[in-house]
């Protein structure tokens, strides 16, 4: 039984207007991580916060955001993508309204906690989300949209907070972040649930009406929804499990996600966005200098972002991981040297923001929007929800070890700036290397034809470990 033609899915929703409140909701990702590194030094002063205090209440969002993405397997199978993230951005105002008026540090920390319920429930949907409306030709560039969004949220809190900066209203700076989300949160209630969730809850009507929505009029629905039952009674079995997330022919693509999912923050980028206005001050920046540096940060970090969008489809995922791979260890083992051998105070700031500059070139044009991309794609649709999930706590957990980390290893009594970005710089040759060895292309596919290959290759290692035995 379908519902009525009054429903979100059976409006006649424009793309422009279906992805792009689709992907807004990787604005409150983008905003929350990008927000503190101007609320930092501020609290810092009010609060004669310590090194380890700054990488707490940094890591706090990702802590909350790993229990968001552990719970969105459960949610989004019951709700649907839509309503999910509809969910999140109502845990994100809750959460960002207690930071706003937070009286104190620990309260402050349990708000950010919060917010990164919201923002990890998000992050683990959007991409499924995006990936399940978009034709197959254009599936790469729409899920980029995810990464356009976030890195627009992180540019808009780093505008946020330059504006404040001489103000050093930090609670405003928190206050920013409603606005994305009261808009994400209106914008949903529009939109339609994706037709491959519409499908399982044998909602064809719907589902059918979504295609049309989403892949245009021409579309060859019918056999568009032929292959999503098809998959749908291959799944039909029982019900979907976490575990089923190691069987032998899903295996190689969960490995494949979590590699993609840890290599995304252990390259750095995260103590770059969040503690790149700390960094510049203790190499001679003053305060408003240093935030607007990072304004120049965030402007280039849209820019290549929205660049791999027209890309992504053409050169493929795997191109891009690598050739970001390459740039990312050049210009980190440039910022280390910068750091450690350059003794003029004017000159080792600027060579080492234009080092940080190139740095987030190479960061955007691979690690950036590929990895949500590939994310959303190489799971099958029974464990989608499950595997995005788990790749989310992932993602999460490693942001926040990152967070917390950085601010003690980056401590001159410890490893020092300069040391630290020869560490990041050896983690991204082991990446370059992985990549190269175990991440497939998946370009040009949909996703029911990547996970009807995946399907034949296990059913092919079988029989071959079959005729072997005989």
């Amino acid at each position: 039984m379908t519902q009525s033609a009054t429903t979100p899915a059976r409006r006649q929703i424009s793309r422009t207007t279906l992805y792009f409140f689709g992907a807004l909701g990787g604005i409150l990702f983008g905003y929350d991580l990008g927000v503190i590194s101007g609320v930092l030094p501020f609290i810092s002063k009010a609060w004669s916060l310590t090194s380890f205090d700054k990488g707490v209440v940094t890591a706090s969002l990702s802590v909350g955001a790993i229990f968001g993405a552990a719970f969105s397997t459960r949610v989004t199978d019951r709700l649907g993508r839509r309503r999910t993230i509809m969910v999140a951005a109502v845990i994100v105002i809750i959460g960002t309204l207690a930071a706003s008026f937070s009286p104190s540090f620990t309260v402050l920390i349990i708000s950010r906690l919060v917010i990164g319920l919201g923002v990890g429930l998000s992050s683990a949907t959007v991409p499924t989300y995006l990936s399940e409306l978009a034709p197959a030709k254009w599936r790469g560039a729409m899920s980029a949209l995810n990464q356009i969004f976030i890195v627009l949220g992180i540019l808009i809190a780093f505008l946020v907070d330059y504006w404040l900066g001489p103000s050093a209203n930090w609670r405003l700076m928190f206050a920013g972040a409603l606005v994305p989300a009261v808009i994400l949160l209106l914008g949903l209630s529009i939109l339609p649930e994706t037709p491959r969730w519409l499908l399982k809850q044998g909602r064809e009507d719907e589902a059918r009406a979504v295609l049309v929505s989403s892949h245009g009029g021409n579309a060859d629905v019918q056999a568009e929804v032929a292959t999503i039952r098809e998959v749908i009674r291959l799944d039909s079995e029982r019900k979907a499990r976490v575990r089923d997330l190691f069987a032998p022919w899903v295996r190689p693509m969960l490995v494949v996600a979590l590699l993609l999912a840890v290599g995304q923050q252990f390259s750095g980028v995260n103590a770059i966005n969040a503690y790149f206005p700390t960094m510049l001050i203790s190499l001679g920046f003053a305060t408003q200098a240093a935030l607007l540096s990072g304004v120049l940060l965030g402007v280039t970090k849209f820019l290549f972002t929205a660049w791999v969008v027209f890309v992504v489809d053409r050169w493929g995922r795997k191109p891009l991981l690598l050739i970001g791979n390459v740039i990312m260890v050049v210009t980190l083992v440039a910022a280390g040297f910068v750091v450690l051998d350059v003794h003029d105070t004017n000159t080792k700031g600027i060579l080492m923001l234009v080092m940080l500059v190139l740095y987030l070139v190479g960061y955007e044009l691979g690690w950036g929007a590929v990895v949500w991309v590939m994310m959303a794609e190489v799971f099958p649709l029974k464990v989608r929800a499950a595997g995005m999930g788990v790749s989310a706590v992932v993602l999460w957990a490693s942001t926040g070890i990152i967070s917390a980390v950085f601010p003690i290893m980056s401590d001159p009594k410890a490893l020092g700036i300069g040391h630290s970005m020869w560490v990041f710089a050896g983690v991204n040759v082991v990446l370059f290397v992985l990549t190269k060895w175990l991440v497939p292309e998946t370009k040009g596919r949909s996703l029911e034809q990547i996970e009807l290959d995946l399907r034949g290759r296990g059913a092919a290692k079988n029989a071959a470990k079959g005729a072997a035995k005989v």
